[in-house]
C-alpha cells in the first residue's frame, strides 16, 4: 500500500500540516505496512499551467503524458501515478482551495488523465485504470465546521476532479472550522481523533481495492 500526502498550506507546519501527520499516524496503524510519502507543495517548483495543449494530444496509451514545463512536476506526476491513496490538505480561501493547491491540480489534470468522451468529447477521463482512494483535509480560520455547506467548494473541486483523472474515489474528508476562538486561529487538537480515524479508513479503503485486484 502506497499513500501519497499532498500538503498544500504556505505553512509546512500549519494546522493543515499537523492534522495531515495525524492521518499518517491513522493509517500507519490500521495498515502497518503502508509506505506513506508527505509532499509540501510550498517546497516545490511548481509553474503556472500555459494552456498550451502538448499533453492533450499525447499518446492516450502513456501512464504519464508530456509537458512542455520543466520543473518538480515530473517527479510529482509519477508519484501520483504510483500511488494507491491519497490526502490532499488544503486551506480553505475564498471558499475553495488555496492557488497553490489549484495550480497543482491544473498541472496535473491532462498530464495524468487523457481527452474522454462523457459528459462531453475531451473531459479528462484517467490514464491509469487502477482504481484508487483519496481523503481530504480542509481548515479555515473564519467560518464554523457547521456552515460549512457555504464556504466549501473545495470538496466538490476534488470530487469531480480526481476520479476522473486519478481514478481515485473521496473516503471521506475533515473540515477543520473556526472554533468559540474566533477567526483568525485555529486549535488543531480537537481534531486529532477525526484525522487519525479518517486516516484509517483511507487505508481501510485502499486495502478493500488491493484485494478487488
Amino acid at each position: 500500500m502506497k499513500i501519497l500526502a499532498v500538503c498544500g498550506s504556505y505553512r509546512k507546519q500549519g494546522v493543515i500540516s499537523v492534522l495531515m501527520d495525524k492521518a499518517i499516524e491513522g493509517i500507519r496503524e490500521a495498515s502497518p505496512g503502508a509506505s506513506v510519502e508527505k509532499v509540501c507543495l510550498i517546497e516545490k517548483k511548481i509553474e503556472y499551467c500555459r494552456g498550451c495543449m502538448a499533453c492533450f494530444p499525447d499518446d492516450p496509451a502513456k501512464r504519464i503524458a508530456a509537458c512542455v514545463i520543466k520543473d518538480d512536476m515530473q517527479e510529482l506526476c509519477g508519484k501520483l501515478d504510483e500511488a494507491d491513496g491519497y490526502i490532499f490538505g488544503t486551506p480553505i480561501f475564498c471558499g475553495t482551495l488555496n492557488a497553490l493547491m489549484k495550480t497543482f491540480c491544473e498541472r496535473f489534470a491532462y498530464v495524468l488523465g487523457r481527452p474522454g468522451r462523457w459528459p462531453v468529447a475531451g473531459c479528462p477521463e484517467p490514464r491509469n485504470p487502477r482504481r484508487k482512494a483519496a481523503i481530504l483535509i480542509m481548515s479555515t480560520a473564519v467560518v464554523p465546521g457547521f456552515l460549512r455547506y457555504f464556504c466549501d467548494d473545495a470538496t466538490k473541486f476534488f470530487r469531480e476532479t480526481l476520479p476522473c483523472v486519478l481514478n481515485a474515489k473521496i473516503a471521506g474528508s475533515l473540515y477543520a472550522g473556526r472554533g468559540r476562538q474566533g477567526g483568525g486561529a485555529i486549535r488543531p487538537e480537537p481534531f486529532f481523533p477525526a484525522a487519525r480515524a479518517l486516516g484509517a479508513k483511507l487505508a481501510r479503503a485502499v486495502a478493500r481495492l488491493e484485494r478487488k485486484r
